[in-house]
């Protein structure tokens, strides 16, 4: 049995998961102030419906932890130390207000071509502690070539300010692109420490429940990673709700159309595409508050419409509006504002919750607008398609600067076409129908499309990826992770081919260290470049870098669900 909990901005929701059925399921209220106990109020229903919990093979957990974290700005403040090198000028990496630079460079083959300043990495060091930073995110370009200045820097610090957490951005990321690596370094270095506490009370309350279960946590790309490994890379959670949603209309489908997925939400409405059947990843990285990151996520959107916004009469323009941000529950559930959800309880008779609250509240707000109660609830009902219509055509216009969408109109000799809109979340199977017809596409609402993201995160499967570098003129043949690799004979003679083949063993070898022997053959290679050197109009060497992953997708035991 597996069971999945995801943790969304309004409600939680849990299944167990059995063969091919949907054995229970839970949804609570999310309480964004203690996740913890929601997630464990969520796990207790789930096991208090088994007769033997012995049989949970697995947990798979899907938290707004992280995207909390830094929507609230609840994480530490945290200064971000970089070693740019020669290039752009140092206002072009002005990530936070709290930036450094320090002199010293490494090239792009990891070659120390500026050393360190010791005086200036010490002055440095004194006034970080002077102005009470707690963390330090050290970051150098090309710091994936040679970490050593990054190492350097981090003993002097921790020499100076013993009592400060440091961070290195080989130690985070080990792709090429500084800008991104520097990010990425910074909002670990924010997060990290709430991650380690989180995850170790989620093992201490497993444990008190007698549960020998692997604990997974759900990732941005759809795949997942065991807790323990979530200590390393906690940024990889961020926007984990989104693909647990995606994983999940994947899973009620399971066929090979172009799809929209629209998770509504109380809070919002997550966006995201599937081409052919496949979703949709972002090529350049998850974006973290308007910066790109090196955290691999699908293509997603994330609109500030939910069942829970409120609905508001602006007294400066005389109109109804929804404002974005969640006061609360819907007044027909005990709410002390009314919502989009009660404006579709009202004006469609659904009979949720208590529905006199639903017309007092809206009642109000007619009021001040001096029109009927069906007119303002009409009026609201057309903002949210027109709403989710437009950022759905506006979603289309990125998403056609993805490569895979490019792909598919070039094979298909045709502009992309959408077959339907496939709807998640428990208001979806009053909005999605509308939605689709309005944009002349099919819909989809499955039985279980209300804990269909629980459902996604249960039955996904564990990724995790290697990237290889070599070259043949220094003799370097490096993996990460694993380090320094034994070439395969003569690096001189080295192909792409060869590279690719050495990058696939590599790992195999290290998906059987995880235990992931099952699923090595799945495979797809992520990136394969090569550049040749050359010197007195003749090649002297060759420089490769394959990276290569066991790609998310669903437990090999997983055929479908059944009613």
């Amino acid at each position: 049995m597996l069971i999945g909990i995801d943790v969304g901005g309004t409600y939680t929701d849990g299944v167990v998961f059995d063969g091919d059925h949907i054995l229970s399921s839970v949804k609570v209220p999310t309480d964004d102030n203690n996740l913890l106990q929601t997630l464990l109020q969520v796990l207790d229903e789930l096991l208090n419906s088994l007769q033997n919990v012995d049989q949970i093979s697995r947990i798979v957990l899907s938290t707004t932890l992280v995207t909390n974290i830094l929507a609230t700005g609840r994480g530490e403040r945290t200064a971000l130390v970089l070693i740019p090198g020669f290039g752009l000028p140092h206002n072009a990496y002005q990530i936070t207000t709290d930036t450094f630079f320090l002199n010293g460079a490494i090239d792009f083959r990891g070659r120390e071509i500026e050393g360190l300043d010791e005086n200036e990495i010490i002055t440095l060091a004194q006034q970080i502690k002077k102005m009470n930073f707690k963390r330090v995110a050290v970051v150098g370009k090309f710091s994936n070539r040679n970490a050593s200045q990054e190492l350097e820097i981090k003993e002097l610090f921790q020499q100076i300010m013993p009592e400060v957490s440091i961070f290195t951005g080989s130690q985070v990321s080990n792709q090429l692109n500084f800008p991104r690596r520097a990010v990425t370094t910074f909002y670990t270095a924010m997060i990290l420490p709430e991650w380690i506490n989180f995850a170790g009370q989620i093992e201490a309350a497993l444990k008190s429940r007698g549960l020998q279960s692997e604990i997974h946590i759900l990732k941005a790309d759809g795949g997942t990673m065991p807790l323990h490994k979530s200590l390393e890379k906690p940024c990889e959670t961020v926007f984990s709700g989104p693909a647990a949603s995606t994983m999940g209309a994947l899973a009620i489908t399971m066929d090979t159309k172009n799809s929209v997925v629209v998770d509504i939400g109380g809070s919002t409405s997550d966006l995201s595409l599937m081409i052919d059947g496949q979703p949709l990843y972002a090529s350049r990285g998850a974006e973290i508050e308007g910066k790109l990151t090196h955290v691999e996520s699908f293509s997603l959107k994330s609109v500030a419409l939910g069942g829970d916004s409120p609905i508001i009469y602006n007294h400066e323009t005389g109109k109804v509006d929804i404002a974005a941000s969640r006061l609360g529950p819907a007044a027909c559930f005990n709410g002390n504002a009314a919502t989009v959800t009660d404006a579709f309880n009202q004006f469609y008779e659904l009979g949720l919750g208590d529905t006199k609250r639903s017309n007092n509240f809206l009642g109000e707000i007619a009021a001040l607008a001096q029109i009927p109660i069906n007119e303002l609830c009409d009026q609201v009902i057309s903002q949210v398609f027109e709403r989710l219509e437009t950022e759905i055509k506006a979603m289309f216009l990125q998403w056609e600067n993805e490569p895979a969408y490019r792909v598919w109109e070039v094979v298909n000799r045709s502009p992309f076409r959408l077959d339907r809109i496939i709807g998640i979340g428990a208001a979806a199977g009053i909005i999605v129908p509308q939605l689709a017809r309005r944009l002349g596409v099919e819909s989809v609402i499955h039985a279980y499309s209300p804990v269909a993201n629980a459902l996604g995160a249960a039955i996904v499967r564990p990724t995790m990826s290697v990237q290889l570098h070599i070259d043949t003129q220094q003799g370097i043949c490096i993996a990460q992770p694993g380090g320094e690799v034994e070439s395969p004979g003569n690096l001189n003679n080295m192909q792409m081919e060869d590279a690719r083949k050495l990058a696939i063993e590599i790992l195999a070898e290290q998906a059987v260290q995880a235990g992931l022997q099952d699923y090595a053959q799945d495979y797809s290679i992520q990136m394969e470049e090569q550049f040749n050197l050359i010197r007195s109009y003749h090649r002297s060497g060759k420089i490769f870098d394959v990276a290569v992953q066991i790609r998310p997708g669903f437990i090999h035991k997983y055929k479908g669900v059944k009613i």
